[in-house]
């Protein structure tokens, strides 16, 4: 049920995302007179679920549920359509516009992105506000997530980090991103009560993405039993239930997994005694652990409002006015697409690559629960992903077509037909080429995770 939620979600996004995008292209090229012969939501392989002729354009919904597009008559695009490109151009052909009408209409879906994005964003800081977690209220501080990246750097559980280079840390949803960057910088963090300073190595970003996912650390959580292991069955074979809280091994008391997993590692092989807190009752049951530390439980994953309404930790969350949750919105966006590049350059190193995904990673982002709030976050995050990728200059993308129209503005010469043509090829081969590898990507992981 949660994979039919979180394709649910996508496929709704990706409608919302694909339309707007090409009516950024469709508008502007009806504005200058410009015929557009289809516009497809879906890709329409073969046949069509629906479609319908309204003027001089075939409105319709494909079956292939990864796309969309507008064809634009007398334009090289993905359909290579030879045959009329091989006939005299006619006045309301795109190649016959001016080159500035031309790049307006070819930048119009980007700019719709964009756009997007932006009320979106403005929408959900008025209506939601921005909540977040102050570092200051971490008494406990950090949980390390990713062991090998902690241990270069120097962070330990329960460490409250206090600043990483320059950038003090004041909310917790900055902390990973900074730790990705942090090469070379010094990493503050209070420990026992004492400050301690630390130094990221260089390429620590490659240690990172090494591990499969940027998270560094994360807020520690109570331990409640979340479900068990298929392959150590010990939890479940000593009694435990899901929704159990465990508080304390032995004589020692625990407050969070990441304490628990700890005296684990120090127990190997040996019985435990599991204090338990079940509904209003106590509880103590023994339980082996295995030769490797484990006894195949894993605890719940809690929300923002789960940690919340468990007085676990104190959120903040900065209220705006209509209006003044413009700049706001206009601010999250262009710091989003920031943020965004700096981690699409490090795509171009040997651990970066091995991150790429294609649509089953873009899905398992979705809750697997519906949540309108985090639905729409993710999707003003896709539309800007969606912008920042047409926009790169590769054939076949309309920063491809932007480049050579800027080249015809610059020289006061246009590339031939064929020239286009043959470059629309190329780089239709190189997207297919990076579509073909990031969903091997996909599936070596689903392998991974699944059976090795």
């Amino acid at each position: 049920m949660e994979w039919v939620i979180r394709i649910g979600q996508f496929i709704l996004s990706l409608s919302i995302l694909v339309v707007l995008h090409e009516f950024g292209h469709y508008l502007p090229a009806k504005l200058f007179g410009t015929r557009v012969e289809k516009f497809f939501l879906f890709f329409d392989y073969k046949f069509a679920l629906v479609k319908k002729k309204i003027g001089d354009t075939v409105w319709g919904i494909g079956w292939i549920p990864f796309g969309g597009y507008v064809k634009i008559a007398g334009m090289v695009d993905e359909s290579m359509d030879k045959e009329q490109m091989n006939q005299e151009p006619q006045p309301w052909e795109y190649r016959s516009k001016p080159a500035w009408q031309r790049l307006i209409i070819i930048l119009g879906g980007v700019t719709v992105n964009i756009i997007l994005a932006f009320v979106i964003y403005w929408m959900l800081m008025f209506v939601y506000g921005e909540k977040y977690l102050p570092v200051a209220n971490m008494k406990d501080g950090v949980w390390v997530q990713n062991e090998l990246v902690a241990q270069r750097i120097g962070i330990q559980n329960g460490d409250k980090i206090i600043s990483i280079g320059e950038q003090p840390m004041v909310n917790f949803g900055d902390m990973n991103e900074a730790l990705l960057y942090s090469g070379g910088k010094s990493v503050v963090v209070e420990r026992n009560g004492e400050k301690v300073s630390l130094n990221s190595p260089e390429g620590i970003d490659q240690d990172i993405l090494a591990g499969g996912s940027p998270l560094v650390v994360s807020m520690r959580i109570p331990f409640f039993v979340g479900g068990f292991s298929e392959d150590v069955s010990n939890g479940k074979d000593c009694g435990l239930q899901v929704k159990d809280k465990i508080i304390g091994v032995d004589s020692v008391p625990v407050r969070y997994f990441d304490e628990f997993k700890t005296y684990l590692s120090g127990k190997k092989g040996q019985p435990i005694a599991l204090k338990v807190l079940r509904g209003e009752t106590e509880q103590t049951l023994t339980c082996n652990v295995n030769d490797s530390g484990l006894v195949g439980i894993a605890p719940v994953n809690m929300s923002m409002n789960d940690l919340e309404k468990a007085g676990v930790y104190t959120f903040e969350t900065k209220e705006y006015s209509f209006f003044e949750a413009l700049p706001a919105g206009f601010n999250k966006t262009f710091e989003t697409l920031g943020g965004y590049i700096k981690q699409f350059k490090v795509l171009f190193t040997p651990q970066g690559a091995k991150q790429v995904g294609s649509l089953g990673t873009i899905m398992s982002m979705f809750p697997p629960e519906w949540n309108w709030q985090a639905f729409w976050q993710l999707t003003a995050f896709l539309s800007i992903i969606l912008a920042f990728i047409n926009v790169l200059p590769i054939p076949a993308l309309d920063g491809g077509h932007a480049v050579f129209i800027i080249y015809e503005l610059i020289t006061g010469r246009k590339p031939s037909e064929k020239f286009l043509e043959k470059a629309q090829t190329v780089g239709m081969i190189l997207l297919i080429g990076l579509m073909v590898y990031a969903l091997g990507n996909d599936i070596w992981k689903f392998i991974i995770s699944k059976f090795i």
